[in-house]
């Protein structure tokens, strides 16, 4: 059953990576997906000359293609498995800027005792901080807002759990 998953895991990648290139083809875009071994499933590292169009504001070219592949190619995943789409380093770069941000918020809520709200995040951001602040039980993490105008807020938990 585990040796199933990861076949049809690797199967619906490669799909996802030939639907991608057939987009960047299409689009005359000069980059190239390529699949990568990755502990957390399906990773896509996209290359090219045209890279740095997919960083423009802060990724969010690279998050809608993501988007797009998960939605089209997830039916065919094991559960909790999902595409990652990254240039450049990009994803561990931002994750990595993210946590060091995650930190700087405790400090700051637990010296003035208010609460600190990031500026709008997309889910995968959000998540980041909200693991990197999971195992303070001083501090209370939540997503408050809307659509793109979700943001992540910090503070002081007051329930002591």
């Amino acid at each position: 059953m585990f040796r199933e998953g990861i076949n049809k895991l690797q199967e619906a990648c490669t799909e996802a990576q030939d639907f991608l290139n057939a987009i960047f083809e299409s689009a005359q875009l000069d980059l190239n997906a390529a699949t990568e071994e990755n502990a957390s499933g399906c990773l896509l590292n996209i290359d090219g000359e045209n890279s740095s169009l997919l960083l423009n504001e802060g990724g969010e070219l690279l998050e809608a293609l993501q988007h797009l592949l998960n939605q089209v190619f997830s039916r065919n995943f094991p559960p909790g498995e999902r595409i990652v789409c990254d240039v450049q380093n990009f994803r561990a770069t931002r994750e990595a800027e993210l946590q060091v941000m995650a930190q700087h918020a405790a400090e700051r809520v637990r010296s003035s005792g208010l609460p600190f709200t990031f500026g709008p995040m997309n889910s995968n951001e959000r998540r980041v901080i909200h693991l990197a602040l999971s195992e303070d039980k001083e501090l209370l993490t939540e997503s408050v807002g809307e659509g793109s105008a979700r943001r992540l807020k910090v503070s002081l938990n007051r329930s002591g759990k």
